[in-house]
């Protein structure tokens, strides 16, 4: 999930996504690679712990497979991280691999008997950094949380020069899955602006799901619980319920078109 905006919905989509995909049976793992640990908390675990995070895998001082936390969730695991990860960048300034260190953990854990993961999400930070360099060149594909509101897509031609960048020169099967239109207000002419374009521009990669404006959505992380289960009956949960069969269903055309 990429977007180098901050209060876009990342993280939101990363904690609601992931959640909807566990109730359908599928084994989730996210990783939160955000300093600000907003995942982490999202899901209830503290921010403050630091035994075996994200940090402790990139610098060397814990295996993947030992990082690998449970969250209430049933299917559903994360790597957690907090404020230590903002240092990792001048920590590793003279490492020649330093942008394909998250790449070479998560792979020797995939290629592992202990990876029975069907999707693992990364959640990056908002900004265009190393750590973010990193989840590009370790990513398969890439879910772009676009808000529909003014300046929205201003930002989006830096983000995909690095994209194009990063494709070019590190990892050239990272492609865009999709754009997901979120804080959607249907009452404000503004949203269906931006909606227009973003589908003028992404064509069909922008999913049909909107998420829209929504007060249980934005109170959910402040009681470390999705929304899906902080109030299952809300618009957000039942939009964030609809994007996970529309990216299913998206998992499958991919993979008889393969």
């Amino acid at each position: 999930m990429i977007n180098q905006k901050g209060g876009v919905g990342k993280t939101t989509t990363v904690i609601n996504l992931a959640t909807a995909l566990s109730y359908k049976n599928k084994k989730i793992l996210v990783i939160d690679l955000d300093p600000q640990g907003n995942a982490t908390t999202g899901f209830g675990l503290s921010n403050a712990d630091d035994n075996k995070t994200i940090y402790d895998v990139l610098n060397g001082n814990s295996n993947f497979e030992e990082a690998i936390k449970d969250t209430k969730i049933k299917n559903l695991k994360i790597v957690s991280s907090n404020v230590d990860l903002s240092g990792l960048e001048v920590e590793t300034a003279n490492e020649e691999r330093r942008a394909f260190l998250l790449k070479d953990k998560i792979e020797n854990f995939m290629k592992s008997e202990k990876n029975d993961f069907s999707y693992i999400f990364i959640d990056c930070p908002p900004s265009l950094s190393l750590l973010t360099v990193m989840s590009l060149v370790a990513a398969k594909s890439l879910v772009v949380p676009l808000q529909a509101e003014f300046f929205a897509l201003e930002g989006l031609s830096q983000l995909i020069k690095t994209i194009d960048r990063v494709k070019e020169k590190l990892n050239p099967d990272l492609s865009i899955r999709g754009v997901l239109l979120t804080m959607y207000d249907k009452r404000n002419k503004l949203s269906s602006e931006v909606d227009l374009e973003a589908r003028n521009f992404f064509k069909n990669k922008v999913y049909k799901t909107v998420i829209p404006r929504n007060v249980r959505l934005s109170e959910a992380p402040s009681h470390g619980t999705p929304v899906l289960i902080y109030d299952k009956n809300c618009t957000g949960s039942k939009s964030y319920l609809s994007f996970a069969d529309e990216f299913i269903e998206q998992e499958n055309v991919m993979e008889s078109a393969a």
